[in-house]
């Protein structure tokens, strides 16, 4: 059968098969294995787990071929319906000024970096044709909620066409909170909008990271987090963190901090290398080595609550563990193959500019265009969709096809992320070798599996994670 192999450790290496089940065995079983050297009868229950794991198989076409492919499918199936989360820029404005942000954002004259209603209207009509009967609405900035009026513009006229294509629509507000107020959440209330906040840890780091006039930013986010609950409720609030060189001497004050504001789970995220983010080396460029110790000493301290029986779980390690513990797919753009860019999501630009993905917008604020799928004014859905680029970039970003990916225990678990690799190694295929991206996946993956292998107690709140909560 379909089967590949990594070592986890120095005594233990993983098996995954072609659907993504994995079986951790004794160092050297997978060169027996090919070899054929196990012994079936001494070795009874290791060659049973590999029968009946779809390992190997004891007929050249196995009886359960058929429910493989069923598998297969499933696991592929986030491509049914296409695009569905639809990012709309609402505003390049914004009045944080931090050192890690990707785009150039700017203060004044809203006429020319506000988008206009016309490109809103194009936008939601674009978004109207996905095949997916659920799509995501989401409104970005600079700060989104300095141009709310276009977020209600564009709610209520979503609204409308939604019950003519028989849509379900879900908000999304990407928020740092600083002028929101209680207007605008009585509107997110009527309209079940979600806020997505920044969160980078406690107050010396998340001020330090995200700047503005009165160094006051971690107060007002922490303020509009009790409005945004009291208003919305607990569950309608979330928060991100992105990880700079500051934040790297902090892992356990800043998982500390979102368990003290009573998160139910963190997002750790390394910077993104994007845009005017790579500008500020000093602060925001690191090796990956050091953000897996940032991480895994973070995770650690998350697996220290849940043991004492808090529920508390981190967002990368729940979306791996879906793949590696169910049969279902995630919607994560980075770990999808084909590359979730333009398959699961795409972006309107305050411009009228059409991206495959939120990093492609951030590129072209470099003057690197190479992922604009063209734009509201001129292209039609199919040429955004299906053009030549689109098409180029889900090529680029197929890791069943791509080289040091093709035969990696972890294909499955992992995605391919052509944008990421056009920006750090200038291709959008890449070079696994030197590549942030498979050595940040390929470590997270392996340590996930060897915790969950070495401890009982670790694997049961893995599973807990990625069972539906509340």
């Amino acid at each position: 059968m379909p089967i590949r192999f990594h070592r986890l450790n120095d005594q233990k290496e993983v098996l995954v098969n072609e659907v993504g089940d994995h079986l951790v065995v004794p160092s050297g079983t997978f060169a027996r294995l090919v070899q054929k050297e196990l012994d079936k009868e001494g070795e009874a229950d290791l060659y049973g787990d590999l029968v009946a794991g779809h390992f190997i198989a004891e007929s050249p076409i196995p009886t359960l071929i058929d429910v493989l492919a069923t598998r297969y499918r499933t696991k592929k199936s986030f491509l049914d319906n296409f695009t569905t989360l639809h990012l709309f820029v609402v505003s390049l404005r914004c009045e944080h000024t931090c050192h890690y942000c990707q785009v150039s954002r700017v203060t004044q004259d809203k006429g020319k970096f506000d988008m206009s209603r016309a490109h809103i209207d194009k936008g939601i009509d674009i978004m109207m044709q996905s095949p997916s009967p659920h799509v995501t609405m989401e409104f970005q900035g600079g700060e989104a909620l300095l141009a709310f009026d276009n977020i209600v513009y564009a709610v209520d006229r979503t609204k409308e066409l939604a019950l003519l294509h028989n849509k379900t629509v879900t908000y999304v507000i990407c928020t740092n909170l600083a002028v929101i107020n209680e207007e605008m959440l009585n509107y997110c209330k009527e309209n079940n909008i979600l806020i997505s906040s920044s969160l980078d840890g406690p107050a010396s780091v998340h001020n330090e990271n995200r700047k503005r006039p009165g160094k006051n930013s971690y107060e007002l986010a922490i303020r509009g987090i009790e409005l945004s609950r009291k208003i919305l409720g607990k569950s309608r609030v979330s928060a991100l963190m992105t990880t700079t060189n500051l934040s790297l001497e902090h892992p356990i004050e800043i998982v500390e901090e979102y368990y003290r504001q009573g998160f139910w789970n963190i997002f750790l995220r390394p910077i993104s290398p994007y845009g005017f983010a790579v500008k500020n080396e000093a602060k925001n460029k690191y090796e990956m080595d050091k953000f897996l110790s940032f991480y895994k000493k973070a995770l650690n301290r998350i697996l220290e609550y849940n043991l004492q029986g808090e529920f508390f779980r981190e967002d990368y390690a729940t979306i791996i563990l879906r793949k590696i513990l169910t049969p279902f797919p995630v919607g994560y753009v980075d770990l999808n193959s084909p590359t979730g860019a333009v398959t699961n999501v795409v972006v309107f630009n305050y411009d009228g500019a059409v991206f495959a993905s939120d990093e492609s917008r951030m590129l072209a604020e470099m003057k690197d265009f190479t992922f604009q799928l063209g734009h509201l004014d001129t292209d039609s859905y199919e040429d955004l969709m299906y053009g030549e680029k689109a098409r180029k970039i889900v090529a680029a970003g197929t890791n069943e096809s791509l080289p040091g990916c093709s035969d990696c225990a972890y294909q499955l678990y992992c995605g391919a992320d052509p944008i990421h690799h056009h920006a750090t190694q200038g291709d959008m295929i890449g070079y696994r070798p030197t590549s942030t991206f498979c050595q940040r996946n390929m470590e997270i993956i392996r340590y996930l599996i060897e915790l969950m292998d070495s401890d009982k107690k670790i694997k049961s709140i893995f599973e807990s994670w990625v069972k539906p909560q509340f």
